[in-house]
């Protein structure tokens, strides 16, 4: 038997979340969910997970899973919105309390905050975990590389591998962030190209000018044809090349609010003495 995949396409931030529910028992997983946010005015808005829930109410599906494949830098996640409405349980990579760690310090933040640690979220996931969906199986993959919390989650014949690879013609993720390792990303997608799956699903697509975003791509069409990492293309070439790019890439446009935000599992900042809640901005002289 075969999940139920639907995709959702975030276009503020080229973001792809997925409802996974399994038809027998109607158990389902919710992966990479947005948080709507406009960084001019602010302004947080919970439309985009709304509309999560609402396809889940329409098929009759019991969320049990809100699942990161990784602490997302380029939008917010919605997991703990959603959380407090299902009750459903928020899983990530274990890698994930280097990484809060690391912001922690980065921005000064308070070291005694309660979800700037492993308890942001309910659970911490290793290479060969297995979450159970009803009757069948979200098994995990270790897949760093972007980040050293990066997560796969294998269902059946699907694979949704987050940043690691975007569609054939956008490529590979960059590792230019804390922890990223552009050797170790080369050597996790070749494990994917081993999995026993033909669908790989996406948590983003930059595609080329007049084309759509593809949410899936089949796996074979990634080995072959991916303008980063396919087959022919060797270890060492593929680092040098992964480093000369990343070298000139712009910070994404939602970074440090993402950060802040994905660490505490889709929690924002708690309240400075006024009331008011507020992302904090390290500044460089250039």
């Amino acid at each position: 038997m075969q999940a139920k995949i639907t995709p959702f396409f975030h276009a503020a931030t080229s973001t792809w979340s997925y409802l996974v529910r399994d038809p027998a028992s109607g158990e389902a997983a919710i992966i990479d969910p947005v948080l709507d946010f406009d960084s001019a005015s602010g302004e947080v808005g919970h439309a985009s997970a709304a509309t999560l829930l609402a396809a889940a109410a329409n098929e009759g599906a019991t969320l049990r899973w809100l699942l990161e494949t990784h602490a997302h830098a380029d939008h917010l996640s919605a997991a703990a919105w959603l959380r407090e409405r299902t009750g459903a349980q928020t899983a990530i990579g274990a890698g994930i309390v280097d990484v809060q760690a690391t912001f922690r310090s980065r921005l000064g933040l308070a070291p005694d905050e309660p979800y700037l640690d492993g308890r942001a979220f309910d659970r911490l996931l290793h290479d060969g975990d297995v979450l159970p969906l009803g009757r069948l199986a979200i098994r995990v993959i270790a897949t760093p590389g972007h980040t050293p919390e990066s997560v796969s989650y294998l269902v059946g014949d699907a694979v949704f591998v987050g940043d690691t690879l975007f569609s054939p013609a956008a490529g590979a993720a960059r590792c230019d962030f804390p922890g990223g390792d552009a050797q170790a990303l080369f050597r996790s997608v070749w494990r994917l190209y081993g999995l026993p799956a033909r669908r790989m699903f996406l948590a983003h697509d930059y595609p080329p000018s007049g084309q759509a975003p593809r949410a899936e791509v089949p796996l074979d069409e990634q080995r072959r044809d991916n303008i980063h990492i396919r087959e022919g293309v060797e270890e060492a070439a593929f680092v040098t090349a992964r480093r000369q790019r990343d070298a000139g890439l712009p910070a994404p446009r939602l970074l440090w609010p993402a950060l802040q935000a994905n660490i505490r599992g889709g929690r924002l900042p708690p309240p400075e003495a006024n009331g008011v809640r507020y992302f904090k901005l390290p500044l460089r002289e250039a």
